[in-house]
């Protein structure tokens, strides 16, 4: 079994709700069809392990914030004996759910873990509804009906074979780029000079380096080996944009939105192994310089405010870990404040083992010659790398978003000093909380980037999920945050207590926040209103906390018919946060057909929007 007790799922399931691992039922009349469905998401979710189902408990709906309640099972055997044979009669392969009862003063509960089915066993479906009607994907805290490509993803996922080990039939030697070859070399040779593959020819370094295969006699081109050594023309033809890197200048600290303003774009759309150096030595280019003297030296020296091991390992991480399966162009976006990468593929590690020795490696072929080239730290230390490296610089720790929902990976980076003279001047307004130096660093982050989630607070203070909640709470108690969301979009916003008046430079700093929380938090609310109908206004002022889903998807769908609206508007709008929106509304709809993207190939394109199916301007 996991390694989680009742105690810790439960603190969690009261500090954040439900997530995409832990699910609460009240089974006050023993499982129905919904318990089955959750068995099926958890057994299906790739590279989830698994979660938990608690039965015997109740959201208390009468408090003020989502609390739940332990109600207890009148018949605890008798569950567990329909449990046991519910999951080895009604699936497509026999299911074994761990089972343990927890005694408590409210009534007994039953603790049920559920594994992660083994690849070659996927999809697990409800036998009774067959494969199209009864398999289930965990996404975000809800069981979601698979979708065909979701059921082709799982059984592709039966061989075992990563996305960059799969043949390209239509590609041959002819498509590789010989100076790419050439650069693999050059710097092959600066890590080990005597290194065999480097007398081959160039077919054979190719083979060396599984950048081609021979398969049942038909020797291929695999996809790393055309994403790292491939002409121009042929990613282009073989690739679309899937291998295609967009490096952003935005003047402002949010996304342009404005028509008439344009950012400065740099693209990267060539063999990797060239394209990697060039677009490092691009972005350290746009990174300000600070002056240093060093030790019995007499000259200036103008060092990067970050330093340049961290930008590499942001670069090479995010392309090493990208899902190319998906037509979408990694982005690299700077800020004035901040360097966002993002791509998609959400993290294969959990992200409190982010950092940890180990890697879980999502394009293995990528993964071993970026090592190989020391362009990437060895196993499973690249986080860990840029963690060091930024506290050497005085700097906060990289900032990592991980959404499996979305298949969306985000790392972010904070040219910010942290505890100089100008955050201790400011820290010293709080000084009766007697905070520590966790609660300091992470209050100085918050006024940085407008928003904090406990996955971030663990990150930046290096602590476990419990006490990243406990550290939160306690701020939150103090007035200075506000918890908002629910689930896995649960996130601590800054109140006005700790935006006081008088503190400056902090409506500047706000405005870089791209979720829509910066404009309601600063007073800016913008006057969107004046764009929709009086009959769909009057249905977004009737909504309250405890409105159904149903009638909350139902505006999502009257907003989304009049025109495309970007998610962060329709979270401003229902006055909930954008992550929630997203995972509870927005991902659901578009997988049952009420909305589709309006850049379906390009999941997180900076201007994405929802709209209706068959939508017409």
């Amino acid at each position: 079994m996991d390694s989680m007790d009742f105690h810790e799922l439960f603190n969690l399931l009261q500090d954040s709700d439900e997530t995409d691992r832990i699910e609460a039922k009240s089974a006050a009349h023993g499982i129905g069809k919904s318990f089955l469905e959750t068995v099926s998401a958890f057994s299906n979710e790739p590279d989830l392990g698994g979660g938990y189902i608690l039965l015997g408990i109740s959201r208390d709906e009468t408090d003020h914030e989502p609390k739940y309640i332990v109600t207890g099972i009148s018949n605890p055997d008798q569950i567990q004996q329909n449990i046991a044979s519910q999951c080895r009669e009604l699936f497509s392969i026999p299911i074994r759910p761990t089972i343990k009862t927890i005694p408590h003063p409210q009534g007994t509960v039953l603790l049920v873990y559920i594994s992660e089915a083994s690849a070659h066993e996927k999809p697990i479906f409800i036998r009774k509804q067959g494969v199209d009607a009864g398999t289930y994907r965990r996404i975000g805290s809800s069981d979601q009906l698979c979708t065909r490509e979701d059921v082709d993803l799982l059984y592709q996922l039966r061989s075992k074979k990563k996305y960059d080990e799969t043949h390209i039939e239509n590609a041959s030697f002819a498509d590789f780029e010989p100076e790419a070859i050439k650069w693999y070399r050059h710097e092959r040779a600066k890590i080990k000079r005597d290194a065999p593959e480097l007398h081959y020819n160039d077919e054979d370094l190719l083979k060396a380096v599984r950048a081609i295969e021979t398969e049942k006699g038909v020797t291929l081109p695999t996809a790393a080996g055309i994403l790292l050594f491939g002409k121009q023309m042929s990613l282009r033809r073989l690739f679309s944009l899937r291998n295609q890197i967009d490096y952003m200048l935005v003047e402002g600290r949010e996304w342009i939105t404005d028509s008439e303003k344009r950012y400065t774009a740099f693209e990267i759309n060539e063999a990797l192994i060239t394209g990697i150096p060039r677009l490092i030595n691009q972005i350290m280019t746009d990174i300000p310089q600070v002056f240093a003297l060093e030790d019995d030296e007499i000259r200036r020296k103008d060092n990067p405010i970050i330093p340049r091991k961290v930008i590499r390992e942001a670069v090479v991480n995010a392309i090493m870990h990208k899902d190319y399966r998906v037509t979408s162009p990694l982005q690299i976006i700077k800020y004035a404040n901040r360097t966002e990468f993002r791509n998609v593929g959400y993290s294969l590690k959990p992200q409190e083992q982010l950092g940890l020795p180990g890697s879980m490696s999502r394009n293995v072929i990528l993964s071993q010659v970026f090592r190989d080239i020391n362009y990437a730290e060895a196993k499973g230390t690249g986080i860990s790398t840029m963690r060091d490296e930024m506290k050497k610089a005085n700097l906060s720790v990289p900032l990592i978003e991980s959404d499996r929902s979305s298949n969306l990976f985000v790392l972010t980076l904070l040219p910010h000093h942290l505890f100089d003279k100008q955050d201790i001047q400011w820290l010293q307004s709080f000084k009766e909380h007697n905070l520590t130096d966790e609660e300091a660093r992470t209050l100085i982050i918050i006024r940085e980037k407008g928003s904090i989630s406990n996955a971030e607070y663990r990150t930046i203070n290096a602590v476990d999920t419990l006490t990243a909640s406990s550290h939160l709470r306690r701020l939150r108690d103090l007035g200075l945050l506000e918890q908002k969301g629910r689930g896995n979009a649960t996130f601590y916003a800054p109140t006005k207590k700790l935006l006081a008046p008088g503190i400056t430079g902090l409506s500047d700093q706000l405005a870089g926040h791209t979720t829509g929380l910066s404009d309601q938090l600063a007073g800016h609310t913008a006057d969107i209103s004046n764009e929709f109908s009086e009959e769909i206004l009057l249905k977004i002022q009737k909504i309250t906390k405890r409105t159904p889903p149903e009638v909350i998807k139902n505006i999502i769908k009257l907003l989304c018919s009049q025109r495309p609206i970007k998610p962060g508007k329709i979270a401003l709008l229902l006055k909930r946060h954008h992550r929630y929106i997203r995972n509870y509304y927005l991902t659901p709809m578009v997988q049952s057909g009420d909305l589709e993207l309006m850049f379906p190939e390009h999941p997180s394109h900076p201007q994405q929007a929802y709209q209706t199916k068959n939508f017409t301007n």
